[in-house]
């Protein structure tokens, strides 16, 4: 059984798709005299998503998940005031105190961004309605 691939195995592999065009010439069969046609110009590059930095973000979200509840998150009162205030303690936190929140012991950063991903969830669902 063959492992399973490291997060800088993965984001090294994705960045060879910038651009959505790969260039692969070891698994072009010989008998193919064309380029193969994909059109994805215009679409959504996930190969930029630097994934590794997600991981610590996912870590953050599953402490919540069960200091709360799975998504309790999008039924807070006020939600736009409060994750505001709350991305800009730990902003604030990783400039001034330490890299890490004293509770989790993960990222003030991954903590922000689960904030930052809240409200623009929220921001999402405020302008589609």
């Amino acid at each position: 059984m063959a492992s399973k691939p490291s997060i800088k195995e993965i984001e090294e592999y994705m960045a060879g798709y910038n651009m959505g065009s790969p260039v692969l010439p070891d698994t072009i069969p010989s008998a193919v005299n064309t380029k193969g046609l994909k059109h994805d110009v215009g679409k959504l590059q996930w190969s930029l998503m630097p994934f590794g930095a997600l991981q610590e973000v996912v870590k953050v979200l599953e402490f919540g998940s069960k200091k709360y509840a799975p998504n309790n998150w999008k039924y807070v009162d006020n939600a736009e005031e409060r994750y505001w205030n709350a991305a800009m303690r730990h902003l604030i936190a990783y400039k001034t105190e330490s890299a890490t929140d004293s509770e989790t012991g993960l990222s003030h950063l991954a903590h922000a961004t689960c904030c930052l991903l809240f409200l623009q969830h929220l921001n999402n669902e405020n302008n589609t309605k």
